[in-house]
């Protein structure tokens, strides 16, 4: 197309209202100063802190960093929206991907964002995003302004970045009293799950000590999703997928199987055991998605103590169609059946733990475990069968034998603790609709005779037929049985 020939209309987009749409992107506060982290991993950083100070409607978050630092044609740069292309070839350490990051996760949570920063050898400078301004102005204009208590806080550092978030009205109204308890506390309890998601965020920097990440004077520890420092919990062999994506699977163990109480709290995670179940996708050891089963698979409690980790590279940023918020990815469809088959494997073993709670069943000398109930299946129907062959109830026919009344109430009571229900709940989740109906492998014949010797017990109680017929059909497991009853 020749372009040269044709006319042409600017359509530059007006300030505030494309800014305002920015804020509506969907960060919540935890990923937002996440995303502000990357850019200082991306900066070289080997300390991060994490700031909060409380003044109701006036409170401040900072975030900064020990990284490279900029000079100010470098932090207007970084400060204009799309700064970087996503098409764009990046250092393996790079984090970013829209050159969006610093704005969109700010104004998600701020009306004022300033960013003040220092180069080795050179003096610390400063620039801002006023939102009020821009309104205002309607111009994509920065202002030369920070708020005055950290115009020196690099002062004795030799590089670094400190960004600022002020006038935070999307966690606060601005007119909130410094005084409001309540408020105080859930600014608290909010800034708390921004900690624990910090620390499983980067736990893979944390854990090989290229970064450090301090949350108000405190240094925090990692978060490992995969328990790796359990005895118990079992490593997956690894495997590849296209594009030399990663993936390897860990099957935690069972609660008595974690080496103390506060390890398995710990290991719950933010989000509880049953959320936390699934892929968790990394790019550039940065975690991108925690708990998810990428639409292949639906969360489901017995799977509770599967974590699956999926390694990508920043050249895969495209084809797993990583979103700008870091926080979403979706395989590829050249990949999703190797994917399936491996989770679906790994899922087996970690149904299998928790199954059994954790006990290893192993044979003995020749002899096999023996348990109270066996599963039964015909016709791609289940149902559960008391074994014949245990042990105990070969026993419990010898006592009927001189105790027929204590061995009566025994077996009554083994089968009333011992039905297997973690195991049917597994099925029933696992097998809509196809339990075997009661009684759906007994010949007729038996139902008919236990029918016949009920209801001529009823009779001899002084119940007539219809009577005796009315209470049998009241009978559960008979009352699916009417037909036979009638025929009595």
């Amino acid at each position: 197309m020749e372009y040269e020939k044709l006319e042409k209309a600017s359509a530059v987009p007006e300030a505030s209202s494309m800014i305002e749409t920015f804020r509506a992107i969907g960060y919540r506060l935890e990923t937002a100063v996440a995303d502000i982290v990357d850019n200082s991993i991306s900066a070289g950083a080997s300390n991060v802190r994490v700031n909060r100070i409380w003044r109701g409607g006036g409170s401040v978050i900072t975030i900064s960093d020990d990284g490279k630092g900029m000079d100010g044609t470098e932090i207007v740069n970084a400060l204009r929206p799309g700064s970087r292309s996503p098409l764009d070839e990046r250092d393996r350490r790079d984090l970013g991907r829209f050159g969006l990051g610093l704005k969109t996760a700010s104004f998600s949570q701020c009306r004022k964002l300033s960013v003040l920063s220092k180069k080795a050898g050179h003096g610390p400078v400063f620039w801002s995003w006023d939102l009020d301004y821009v309104a205002l102005s309607r111009k994509w204009e920065l202002i030369k302004w920070i708020p005055e208590e950290f115009l020196h806080a690099l002062d004795d550092k030799p590089s670094g970045t400190v960004v600022v978030w002020s006038a935070m009205d999307r966690l606060l109204p601005l007119s909130m009293s410094p005084d409001n308890e309540t408020a105080k506390m859930k600014f608290s309890e909010t800034l708390d799950r921004v900690r624990r998601h910090l620390s499983m965020t980067y736990h893979r920097f944390i854990e090989d000590g290229s970064l450090r990440i301090w949350w108000c004077g405190h240094e925090l520890a990692p978060w490992d999703p995969f328990c790796t420092s359990e005895s118990k919990t079992q490593e997956q062999p690894t495997e590849y997928l296209p594009g030399n994506v990663r993936v390897k699977g860990y099957v935690l163990p069972h609660r008595n199987g974690f080496s103390s109480v506060e390890a398995y709290n710990r290991a719950e995670g933010i989000n509880g055991w049953p959320s936390q179940q699934g892929f968790y996708v990394y790019r550039g050891q940065r975690l991108l998605l925690a708990g998810d089963w990428l639409g292949l698979f639906r969360k489901e409690e017995h799977y509770k103590l599967v974590r699956i980790l999926v390694d990508l590279p920043n050249t895969m940023d495209t084809d797993w169609k990583i979103d700008i918020m870091k926080s979403r990815a979706t395989p590829p469809a050249s990949c999703r059946d190797q994917l399936s088959a491996y989770a679906k494997s790994v899922r087996a073993k970690g149904e299998e733990v928790f199954r059994h709670r954790g006990k290893i069943l192993r044979q003995r000398a020749g002899q096999e475990f023996q348990p109270l109930w066996l599963e039964k299946k015909k016709d791609d129907k289940w149902s559960f069968v008391i074994n014949r062959k245990h042990l105990l109830i070969r026993s419990l026919r010898e006592m009927v034998k001189s105790e027929p009344e204590k061995a009566f109430d025994t077996v009554l009571r083994f089968i009333e603790e011992g039905i297997p229900t973690r195991t049917i709940y597994i099925n029933e989740a696992k097998k809509e609709d196809s339990q075997a109906r009661p009684f759906s492998s007994i010949d007729v014949q038996t139902i008919r005779g236990m029918l016949q010797k009920m209801y001529a017990n009823l009779l001899s109680q002084g119940m007539d037929s219809m009577q005796a017929k009315g209470c049998l059909k009241m009978i559960e497991p008979f009352n699916d049985y009417e037909d036979l009853i009638d025929e009595l």
